[in-house]
C-alpha cells in the first residue's frame, strides 16, 4: 500500500521550496517588489551559475519570475516572487511548525 505526499500531513514537505537556498531566495524576494540578480547575488553569496540554476528551477515551478533586459546596453535580469510562490513559502513555514509539533510532548 503506498501513500500519497496527501497522505504525509505534515511530512508532505515541497523539495522544491525545502531547499536552502531556494528557500532563501524566496524569503529575500518576498520583502522587495522584484530584486535585481547582482543584488541576490551578493545578498545570498552565491555564484551567478548557481544563483541561475536556483532561480531557473523556481521559475520552471511557477515560484517566480525572472525577467530579462537592457539598462542602456548592459543587460540586466531581475526576479520577482509569483503568488504561487507567496503561499508555497508560507505553507513549508506551516509544515515545518506542524512538524515541529510532532516533537513537543503534551502538556498535562
Amino acid at each position: 500500500m503506498s501513500m500519497s505526499s496527501d497522505d504525509l500531513g505534515p511530512l508532505a514537505i515541497n523539495k522544491l521550496v525545502h531547499e536552502p537556498v531556494r528557500m532563501a531566495l524566496l524569503s529575500v524576494l518576498d520583502g522587495v517588489a522584484e530584486a535585481d540578480f547582482s543584488f541576490l547575488q551578493r545578498t545570498l553569496q552565491l555564484t551567478q551559475g548557481n544563483l541561475s540554476a536556483h532561480l531557473s528551477k523556481l521559475e520552471a515551478g511557477g515560484l517566480v519570475t525572472v525577467k530579462k533586459s537592457f539598462r542602456g546596453r548592459t543587460p540586466r535580469t531581475t526576479a520577482a516572487i509569483t503568488s504561487a510562490g507567496r503561499s508555497a513559502r508560507e505553507r513549508h513555514w506551516q509544515q515545518l511548525d506542524a512538524l515541529r509539533e510532532l516533537s513537543t510532548p503534551p502538556s498535562s
